[in-house]
This record gives structure tokens, sequence and C-alpha cells, in this order.
């Protein structure tokens, strides 16, 4: 693999919702849709697979093969970049995942540290990643650093030194933590044919300030239009305007928030603005009450006027 010859990650990527039939099974059906919508609608032509919000670890392997192969099956000559994640707790499942996310063309993979019997060190979360990305050589391996999630406080920095030489397709991090300085030191200390995600949508901009390629977050699923302003915005030098459009973004989700914001009302958001049925969470998160979504659909409208 020629670093030099790879194109860097750049722009928005969604992290995608599993669509789930009324039944609580994958809906492989919506995936086409699902797709048309982010490029028609929202300008987003990258995804991010079975991760969180796709409720990875609410699936079984059978359906994280099934998602992967048909999301990546779908997206041929629809999108830029998909990006498989494919942590597990079990390496072995990790490692049956990147295999199989390889055979059926994933552009990209990524996994999270293991938040059962966690890593101590940033030397052992190395040689966890060495493992899993050993399965697809050829492929792109990204870090996804989640920590509020995994409850692994190792920080991205640490776990980076000495990394390229441990798995050669290492290619940059999703960075889904609100520690600027961790970012930021990872950023500048790394060569420059890695490429670093921001996963915090309500602090996009200041990930951006601090040398971010592009953005792996779920509300771009149905605000992808109005980030993707923001950005062009900032590239524009118009950092008033793409601030204007942050803050709107985070009255939003601050008043979600007070809803009890999470997956499920997450995904129900998506339904209602997309006019997607991609079903009910599955448990342990439960759906979002009708009354919750629509207060919040209607929040959204009132500050967003436009796409």
């Amino acid at each position: 693999m020629d670093p030099s010859a790879e194109k860097k990650l750049n722009g928005l990527i969604a992290a995608t919702f599993t669509p789930f039939t009324a039944q609580g099974e994958v809906n492989l059906e919506e995936i086409g849709p699902y797709i048309d919508y982010l490029t028609e609608k929202q300008g987003v032509n990258g995804i991010f697979v079975n991760g969180t919000t796709g409720e990875s670890m609410s699936l079984s392997v059978a359906e994280r093969k099934l998602l992967a192969e048909e999301w990546c099956q779908k997206a041929k000559g629809k999108l830029d970049q998909v990006i498989v994640h494919v942590g597990c707790l079990s390496l072995k499942e990790a490692k049956e995942l990147a295999a199989h996310a390889a055979q059926v063309g994933a552009d990209a993979i990524a996994a999270m540290a293991p938040f059962f019997f966690k890593p101590r060190t940033a030397g052992a979360l190395r040689s966890f990643l060495q493992e899993v990305a050993s399965a697809a050589p050829t492929l792109p391996f990204f870090y996804y650093h989640i920590p509020a999630v995994t409850g692994v406080t190792v920080p991205a920095r640490d776990l980076l030194e000495g990394i390229q030489e441990l798995i050669p397709s290492f290619r940059g991090v999703k960075f889904s933590g609100a520690d600027l300085m961790d970012f930021g030191q990872c950023i500048s200390s790394s060569p420059p044919h890695w490429s670093f995600l921001y996963g915090v949508d309500e602090q996009l901009l200041a990930g951006l300030v601090m040398g971010a390629d592009g953005a792996v977050g779920s509300t771009y699923n149905y605000a992808g239009c109005h980030f993707n302003q923001l950005m062009s915005a900032l590239k524009d030098g118009h950092i008033d305007q793409a601030r204007k459009i942050q803050f709107k973004m985070q009255q939003v989700l601050s008043y979600a928030m007070k809803l009890g914001f999470d997956v499920g009302v997450n995904k129900q958001l998506m339904n209602e603005l997309s006019g997607l049925n991609l079903g009910a969470p599955r448990l342990p998160v439960t759906p979002c009450p009708p009354d919750a979504a629509g207060l919040i659909v209607k929040k959204y409208h009132q500050i967003f006027t436009d796409c």
C-alpha cells in the first residue's frame, strides 16, 4: 500500500443508522433509498457503517456482515467512501469482520477499543488494533476513539506513537472525544498522509480549526446540508458565518438533550426529517416518545428554514 497514491479522507461522513423492520429485523431494502437521500438531499458522499449510531454492539456478527455487504454494494457509483466499523469485544470476531469488509469492497475499516475487558495501556490497545488490522492488510485502517462510550481513556496521542510500524495500513483517527488538546497533538505529530476525522458534531467548527480533515457524525444524516455550508464558509474565510451555523445546530442539540437525546431519539429525528422508515432502535435502546420527537423537529424547523 503506497500512502502517496491514496486520497485523504475529507468532508462529511454520515454515521449511518441501522434500518430495522417493525419486527426488529435488519431491513436491507431501506439502504438504497437511504444512500440516495444522503447524496441528493444532504450532499453527503461518505458513510461510516455499523458504528455507535448503527447500534453495532446490539447486532450479531451475521447481521453486521449483511449490512456491510449491502451498504458497499448499494454505494457503488454513488458514494466516495464506505468505512466499515469492525470493532468487537471479541478479537476473533473483529478480525472476522475486518476480513469480510475487505471481501465485500469496503474502502476502509475502523475499530474502537474493546470495553468490557479494557486495554489499560497504549501498548495493549496498539496490540489489539494490530491484530484486527492484520485481517485486512490492504484496507486503510482507522482507530475509532470514543472514550465516553468505551471508558478507555488512553490518550489518542499516546496510541499513535510507533503505530505505523506495527500497522502499515494505519491511516488515521475518528476522534469522537472532546479533548481538543489531545486531538491537536495527534494532528501536529502525525504524517501528512493520515486523515483525522472529528466526531463531535456540536463542536465541528472547533475540530476543523484544530486541523480536522473531515468529520464523521450522526447528525450529518439529516443536517449535512447545513454542516456543508459551515465547512464551505470556513474554507472561504467567513468565520462569522460558520459560527452562526454551528451555534444554530448547538441550539437544536441542546434542546434535544433536555428531552433525553440518545440514539433512539436521534434515529426518530432521522425518520421524521428524511421521510425514510428506519424503524425503532433495538433494546436496550428504547424508542423515542412521539411527543419528544415532534418537539425537536419543530425546534429544528424554527431554526433552520433552508434545505
